[in-house]
């Protein structure tokens, strides 16, 4: 009779177990947990406490929580007391009468005002079956610990292990989590704020234009074109009508067209299925990449003929069709596109299709050359002062005025762009903490010595007629045309609206002709 009582209290316990495991494993909260399997230690095993003694590796001390029942939470090295002894050795241990025996620790009675008379103490192992603390019931109230005591908590004991390291787990997984979720605010904010109509520097009435047009277009999902020569801020003035637009949590792709080998053009913009040739993997176009957001397709002008049929199609259809794909995917793109070439004269040539520029010409946003905004010059030139200066670590605060007005003075044919390069390469060579005349690259310096006296006729601080400023500019427009035509004297002729002789002779004239 006795052996079926014991059998059927063995089977209750064992039932008990799976009930406890499956509560523990939905359980994800570590102070719940503790409390879920101390309530559960005392409430089988038929004793007053159950405490539980997590590691601190770092700071080599055993802790328990306060959700055990303890006033507090306690700490204490973890070489002491029969919990100490249990963690060195690994072993499951019961000591009958704990102040006799020479492990106890009667230190943390004093700190819980709690008397031990009885200990049951198990390692807790994670499932790489390295201990990770110490779990201990307290004062068996009738009798003593047994060894079907011992096995059940050894039982409880290897699933409260590994659902208390998935809670830590899951709990630094959800910080960590939260951490993401906040970083990425902050840098959206940052992206938003460095990328707004307010990012386009200037005061000049050319300036304040595009910002206006910017603002204004943001909100709508009209194509863009935008134009202007190369390192005019065309990017940037993209990326600001997408920070300012309803899509600004979504995706901006930028696409350079011309940086697209002719063989992959198609398969980057619009995708590939895999099997398509040999090798050929599924790849996701920029187009559908960009789904939701703003598309930006930079020198549009070098797409290829059956390139800018596929993308007609996109913009009437709303659909991408990949490269070997059975059917179209709906997409839902801002288109934005830029170039430095003329598209009219693409078009007179047969190099572009008309109908695809009337799609992208909707707003069409100039960007002046630096040349045409010259007082905003020394902004920019500041503005980019004070970034490398402090990326660069440079105490660099200022320009010199004669170092303005070279800068000022040159007609620069590589844009803000070139300006950017010009003003790092002074704050890294300056020995100063303002930049001199001297500092400058030799071109833009000697081109400022040129205009007063060789141009000009004119010594510096006279009033220049007439007759003068009109020769300045000659040289300048000179200048900014045979740059930009990379010296083919024809192109520079015709963009000037001379004869090819008429160029030659200016240029002999100005003793520009080398």
């Amino acid at each position: 009779m006795r052996a079926e009582i014991k059998s059927h209290t063995i089977l209750d316990k064992y039932t008990a177990l799976i009930d406890i495991s499956c509560r523990l494993n939905s359980e994800k909260n570590f102070e719940q947990l503790l409390k879920l399997i101390a309530d559960e230690a005392t409430k089988h095993l038929d004793a007053e406490r159950a405490t539980i003694f997590m590691l601190d590796k770092e700071k080599g001390e055993l802790w328990a929580k306060v959700a055990l029942g303890v006033s507090d939470t306690i700490r204490f090295d973890a070489r002491l007391g029969v919990a100490g002894a249990v963690l060195i050795a690994g072993k499951t241990m019961i000591v009958e009468d704990a102040y006799k025996s020479p492990l106890f620790y009667p230190s943390i009675d004093s700190m819980t005002g709690f008397q031990t008379h009885n200990i049951l103490s198990v390692p807790l192992r994670n499932p790489k079956q390295e201990v990770i603390g110490v779990f201990q019931v307290l004062n068996k109230r009738q009798g003593r610990f047994t060894s079907e005591d011992e096995h059940f908590i050894a039982a409880l004991a290897n699933q409260a292990a590994v659902a208390l390291e998935n809670s830590v787990a899951l709990t630094e997984l959800e910080t960590r989590h939260q951490e993401l979720i906040q970083e990425n605010l902050h840098l959206r904010k940052e992206v938003e704020e460095r990328f707004t109509s307010k990012s386009i520097l200037g005061t000049s009435s050319k300036i304040e234009d595009i910002r206006s047009i910017i603002e204004k277009t943001a909100e709508s999902a009209v194509s863009v074109l935008i134009t202007g020569e190369n390192g005019t801020g065309k990017e940037l003035s993209a990326r600001a009508i997408h920070y300012l637009s309803q899509r600004r949590t979504k995706p901006f792709i930028a696409v350079n067209c011309a940086a697209l080998p002719e063989t992959l053009v198609e398969s980057e913009l619009f995708g590939i299925e895999k099997g398509v040739a040999t090798g050929v993997e599924r790849r996701v176009g920029r187009i559908e990449s960009a789904n939701g957001g703003t598309l930006f397709l930079d020198e549009i002008g070098d797409l290829s003929p059956t390139a800018q049929a596929k993308l007609l199609r996109v913009l009437q259809e709303r659909e991408v069709e990949w490269v070997g794909g059975r059917r179209p995917v709906p997409v839902d793109i801002r288109l934005i596109a830029a170039t430095n070439k003329d598209l009219k004269e693409e078009i007179k040539q047969n190099r572009f299709r008309q109908d695809l520029f009337f799609r992208l010409n909707v707003i069409h946003l100039r960007m002046p050359a630096l040349r045409e905004i010259r007082s905003d010059v020394p902004l920019l030139a500041t503005h980019f002062l004070r970034k490398y200066a402090k990326e660069v670590g440079r105490d660099v605060q200022a320009f010199s005025q004669n170092a303005v007005k070279t800068l000022m003075s040159y007609h620069w044919p590589g844009n803000i762009r070139e300006l950017e390069n010009e003003v790092k390469r002074a704050v890294v060579l300056t020995s100063g903490r303002e930049i001199e005349v001297d500092d400058l690259s030799e071109a833009i310096a000697e081109e400022h010595l040129a205009v007063p006296e060789t141009e000009s006729g004119q010594k510096s601080g006279e009033k220049q007629t007439l007759k003068d400023r009109v020769t300045t500019l000659e040289i300048h427009m000179i200048r900014d045309a045979m740059a930009q035509t990379d010296s083919d004297r024809r192109r520079a002729a015709k963009m000037l609206g001379l004869s090819h002789q008429g160029l030659l002779n200016k240029l002999k004239r100005y003793g520009l002709d080398d």
